[in-house]
């Protein structure tokens, strides 16, 4: 991890061209692939300077191209890279939004890339969302205008939406539309909800340039990260080119790559599948994946498979490599079987050469990070629970504060209790009734979309202190046990955040150093789409980097757990721990004591059911395909997968 490296060949050959439309290079993790980006804009740059000649850049906003600015940031300032030869068109803007405002395309440019750098600030072009609606068209025109004058782009940047939307040219925009104002998506709208704080303050409206305004350009990269976009991925790059899906139309453009990291390019038939596209190795992960893969296709379970079913779905080479079939399937049946434990803390006194975790020592001291105060019950409940049935010292640690979730109506219902609680007791003035009288001001006059004061985001803190709490001691734990390390990355007030830095991964460290314990389950729920999960993990990582010549260290397992927004493939689970009616009942109960994020929550995504439901459903669709590969039948698991430091 942290050095460049492409999983799969740059050579775009004739296997992959077999199903992919357009050429695709995979990194295997966003940091690499944005430096690899960044690199490219910095040669470009330095070739036109050697000529005297301007380097047109179209440029995107969104989460994806933050490494690629923050890379371009660090060329500028440590490797004296100059901009004063760049004149830059961003791709698009809300309409009605002011360049000030905390979600402006203006305002993020500026904070990521243009006031770090060197950019002639007549250089810069932005829509800008506050022309009057009469000169829009005008505005428009005269935008095209600009890009033509610079002579065109010399290298667009892309990102790409759930909708396969480029810019904000929702499905339906035409390959010939030129830059316009357009009515955004439901979809989109709801994608960026969160950013607003709550989709009713997203504008219903965008200027963004436009398809034939992207296919002009003399390079194209698009770049996506991440679980959330492998699916629409696949449907651009494999797919047919239609306007349901705006950036298929780049298969038509001669100069484009698709940049990707290991996750985003997981629905790809070559990753997916790639027994489908040539010979591949067959190593025991990638069996187990083929096998279930193929259960999947020709519904039966393992140990039914046949040596016609592995010829007809393009797996002879593996049966004849290390068949006959059933000697394969008995294989995996077994490898399968093997991962289900109901002692996910290690059973004392038992032969543990086939179980995931050890016998001893027993029992053992664990630590669950939790993104967010309730990701821990959310995604792991039941095995939280058996752990604390079982005996286990069991601590938990927060790693967020969690309080831009919190409903602002919460804040006014539990400072009115705290206000009238005083009031009953003392008239005498007193700084708390003013503090809260404060607060509750704050709220009644705050815009929608305004970011929080502190001491209203103290409050919604003290809430979700209060339901994890609860939830732990309905669990079992007592409250010594229970951890709030309030990263200091997470407080921003927004629902973007800082990268993660040296103080967050010295909380970590020295929770870790105080408790030395013999399991550490984090989340690997990496799809989560506000970022949270991922910056956790890697601080969690970049801690254990630090900590991994600790002896404690050499007798812990760490485990990744998900549920919150998707589960681990059977193929790459490790431990499963299946969970009774009444223990998924148990589980339930304890995400309910999180009551501010029960009855609707503030950020969904887009899954619009509770939390508790998508955990259960998930939980219960992994039992059922354990079931259908031919193994015990249980109400629900949770999977996890071991992460090696």
């Amino acid at each position: 991890m942290g050095t460049i490296n492409h999983i799969e060949n740059d050579l775009y050959n004739e296997d992959h061209m077999r199903f992919e439309n357009l050429p695709v290079r995979i990194y295997r993790e966003e940091k690499d692939a944005s430096k690899v980006v960044a690199d490219e804009i910095a040669d470009l740059i330095r070739e036109k300077q050697k000529y005297k000649a301007n380097c047109v850049l179209g440029l995107p906003t969104g989460s994806t191209p933050v490494g690629v600015y923050k890379e371009l940031v660090r060329l500028h300032q440590q490797e004296n890279l100059s901009f004063q030869n760049v004149i830059t068109f961003n791709t698009d803007e809300y309409y009605g939004i002011r360049p000030t405002r905390v979600q402006s395309f203006h305002r993020f440019m500026r904070e990521h890339l243009f006031d770090h750098i060197d950019i002639l600030e007549e250089n810069i072009h932005i829509p800008d969302g506050t022309v009057p609606i009469e000169e829009v068209a005008d505005y428009c025109k005269h935008y095209e205008a600009e890009i033509a004058k610079a002579g065109g782009i010399d290298l667009q940047l892309l990102g790409i939406g759930r909708t396969g939307h480029i810019g904000f040219n929702e499905p339906g925009s035409g390959k010939k539309s030129k830059t316009r104002l357009i009515t955004l998506d439901y979809i989109t709208r709801g994608d960026a909800a969160s950013d607003f704080f709550g989709e009713e303050n997203v504008p219903r409206k965008a200027i963004t340039m436009g398809i034939k305004t992207f296919l002009n350009s003399e390079k194209i990269i698009l770049m996506a990260w991440g679980e959330g976009k492998a699916k629409v991925i696949r449907e651009m790059v494999e797919g047919e080119v239609k306007d349901s899906l705006p950036a298929s139309y780049l298969q038509e453009h001669p100069n484009t790559v698709v940049i990707v990291d290991d996750a985003a390019s997981a629905e790809l038939t070559r990753i997916k599948t790639p027994w489908l596209v040539g010979i591949c190795g067959w190593d025991e992960k990638q069996i187990r994946k083929a096998v279930v893969w193929l259960c999947q296709k020709v519904d039966k379970p393992i140990l039914k498979l046949t040596n016609r079913d592995y010829n007809e779905n393009g797996m002879s080479d593996l049966a004849a490599e290390l068949g006959p079939a059933y000697q394969i399937n008995l294989k995996v049946f077994n490898d399968l079987q093997s991962t289900i434990t109901g002692w996910p803390g290690g059973k004392p006194n038992a032969d543990d050469s086939r179980r995931p975790e050890r016998a001893v020592p027993f029992p053992k001291k664990v630590v669950i990070f939790s993104p967010h105060p309730d990701d821990d019950v959310i995604s792991m409940g039941g095995t939280f629970i058996r752990l604390v049935d079982h005996g286990n010292d069991v601590h938990v640690a927060y790693q967020t504060s969690g309080n831009i979730a919190v409903f602002d109506d919460d804040v006014v219902r539990f400072t009115d209790f705290i206000v009238d609680y005083q009031t009953m007791f003392s008239s005498e003035y007193n700084e708390f009734k003013e503090m809260f009288a404060r607060v509750q001001e704050t709220i009644k006059n705050k815009k929608p979309g305004e970011v929080d004061s502190k001491e209203v985001r103290e409050v919604k803190t003290l809430i979700r202190r209060g339901e994890a709490k609860a939830a732990c001691r309905f669990i079992g734990i007592p409250d010594d046990h229970v951890h709030f390390l309030d990263l200091p990355f997470y407080e921003t007030g927004a629902v973007k955040k800082k990268p993660y830095g040296k103080e967050d991964v010295k909380i970590i460290v020295n929770l870790l150093r105080k408790l030395k314990p013999h399991q550490i389950y984090a989340a690997g729920d990496l799809s989560d789409p506000h970022g949270t999960h991922r910056v956790c993990f890697e601080a969690i990582i970049a801690a254990l980097e630090i900590v991994k010549k600790d002896d404690w260290l050499k007798d812990c397992y760490v485990w990744l757990y998900r549920g919150a927004w998707q589960e681990w493939s059977i193929s790459e689970v490790e431990m499963a721990v299946p969970l009774s009616p009444d223990e998924v009942n148990r589980k339930r109960r304890a995400i309910f004591k999180h009551q501010s994020q029960k009855d609707g929550v503030l950020f969904p995504g887009s899954d619009e059911r509770e939390f508790w439901q998508r955990a259960e459903a998930r939980n219960h669709a992994t039992a059922n395909l354990y079931d259908k590969l031919g193994m015990a039948e249980y109400q629900a698991f949770e999977a996890f997968v071991r992460y090696y430091p």
